[in-house]
């Protein structure tokens, strides 16, 4: 990460702390909720298959910008379907970039050709060992990994979301990331309870363990994306929500937090490490933002 773009980003951090503002820094855009998988966990994929077109797209993009947010996310459904006319997701990432967002990240399943050189990050979802995570995602641990090994540049951050069937696997996916030379990190997050997924929940307990081995895996040095000093009010589901540092805009409609903010009673079982750490630094704790300067200038 530039110093210029640190600078700015805790000089926002110390102002939203002081004047206790809402103000918006990072932003994601749904470009698509079109996707090739229907994985057991996830509930926004192929409601309507749409592609969202372009003209919409560059408008929320200049529409964040505007608000002040310059970390970016595109996400799906699966946006490397994304298409109109002549324009494909690398075009949003080089276009948004060039707007002046500071760190541009697009999430993904893998699944299809990662020559993204121009994202900062490319989140890609492997949940599990090659078992668990077909259980999951249906058959494509292997494909993954080959795209993996075949991607342009070394910006693949593995994105992983814990819950009941692999929970076990969290030191296997670390391994990975450690391993694979194109991996520069792993992040953890919880699963969260949408409807009809519940089942896939862990307790308080599992998560403590699970926290417990990630922050063994930080002390071992493996290559993870995520906040230690956050993880007792992860764990407990203590920490404020919504954030409303972090937006989501979708066909027009932007909403705070995330797409699930509107279904009753769900944020008080969220499982986004990222919400977690954000909500906490932008309520001023002090070790939260030590960790995220340090955490981000190593994988950023």
């Amino acid at each position: 990460m530039k110093f210029q773009y640190l600078f700015w980003l805790s000089i926002f951090g110390l102002s939203t702390i002081i004047f206790k503002r809402k103000k918006p820094v990072l932003g994601t855009i749904i470009i698509t909720d079109k996707c090739n998988l229907k994985c057991k966990h996830c509930s926004v994929n192929n409601k309507n298959e749409i592609i969202y077109p372009y003209r919409q797209i560059k408008q929320e993009m200049n529409i964040l910008y505007k608000q002040g947010i310059r970390i970016l996310f595109f996400c799906g459904g699966e946006p490397f379907l994304w298409k109109d006319d002549n324009k494909t997701l690398r075009d949003l990432v080089i276009e948004a970039k060039q707007m002046g967002f500071f760190i541009v990240n697009a999430v993904t399943n893998g699944t299809y050709d990662l020559n993204l050189p121009e994202a900062d990050l490319i989140l890609l979802s492997l949940d599990g060992s090659r078992e668990n995570h077909n259980l999951i995602r249906g058959e494509t641990f292997d494909t993954i990994i080959s795209n993996i090994r075949k991607a342009a540049v070394s910006n693949i951050c593995l994105y992983m979301a814990i819950n009941n069937i692999n929970k076990g696997d969290i030191q296997t996916v670390s391994e990975i990331a450690k391993q694979e030379a194109n991996i520069r990190a792993v992040s953890f997050n919880f699963h969260t309870p949408y409807p009809q997924t519940e089942y896939l929940s862990l307790s308080k307990e599992q998560k403590n363990e699970c926290l417990d081995k990630i922050a063994w895996l930080i002390k071992q040095k493996y290559p993870v994306f995520n906040l230690k000093s956050a993880f007792p009010s992860i764990a407990s589901n203590t920490f404020k929500t919504p954030c409303y540092q972090c937006v989501v805009m979708e066909n027009g409609r932007q909403t705070i937090c995330g797409r699930c903010v509107e279904i009753e009673n769900l944020c008080e079982k969220c499982g986004y490490f990222f919400a977690a750490e954000y909500s906490l630094l932008f309520h001023g704790n002090i070790r939260v933002g030590f960790d995220m300067i340090a955490t981000y200038l190593k994988y950023l």
